[in-house]
């Protein structure tokens, strides 16, 4: 799961009107809901900026440029987030 479906997702009904955490909630409630149906094995993907030897073979790699501010500023709470829950399976 990535967490720019959510967060793009909800433009198409929102007029532009982005929630502060729309995408984390999105993101979230999918977890949750994936959780509650069985799922052993989640998955969650930011476009978080983690700078490596990739950045000097290539330049504008993984920089960060074209993200939105707004989806930009999620990535941190959603990581914060997702690393609370600590759920664990009953199996």
């Amino acid at each position: 799961m990535r967490v720019v479906s959510p967060f793009y997702g909800q433009r198409r009904f929102n007029n532009g009107q982005d929630k502060p955490f729309g995408a984390v909630v999105g993101v979230l409630n999918t977890v949750l809901e994936m959780i509650e149906n069985g799922a052993t094995h989640i998955g969650v993907a930011t476009d978080h900026v983690v700078e490596s030897f990739r950045n000097q073979l290539w330049p504008g790699y993984k920089t960060g440029d074209g993200i939105e501010p707004a989806l930009l500023a999620q990535f941190d709470p959603l990581e914060e987030a997702l690393a609370g829950m600590e759920w664990r399976s009953g199996r």
